[in-house]
């Protein structure tokens, strides 16, 4: 799993690609944990177009994330999941609970 991060204004974007899984939920978790901390900005936006495989770890890992800035006051947008991935965070309610929403074709997202 690689992720790449950058702020602007009151939000961090991370891009995510690879297996968000047993083996790198922990990592995910802890850098996302880390920038948000050491930002203190209130609205999360994951870009996975690059996500290949998500499992119930990496499930834990954005849900976490969410409660956080739920409980702070801000929110996590879930950005461009590939069509694969779709069916799982619809199936774990994911969809009910934040926004996910598409860039569009051409736009380069986050």
């Amino acid at each position: 799993m690689e992720l790449e991060t950058r702020v602007q204004g009151d939000t961090l974007y991370v891009r995510v690609r690879g297996d968000l899984d047993l083996m790198t939920a922990g990592t995910f978790r802890e850098e996302v944990e880390a920038e948000l901390e050491r930002t203190g900005v209130s609205r999360l936006v994951l870009n996975l177009a690059g996500l290949k495989f998500i499992d119930s770890s990496g499930l834990g890992a954005i849900l976490g994330r969410f409660r956080r800035l739920q409980h702070r006051g801000g929110r996590l947008v879930l950005e461009d999941p590939p069509p694969a991935i779709r069916p799982v965070l619809e199936m774990a309610g994911f969809y009910r609970l934040m926004e996910v929403r598409e860039s569009g074709p051409g736009r380069t997202a986050g």
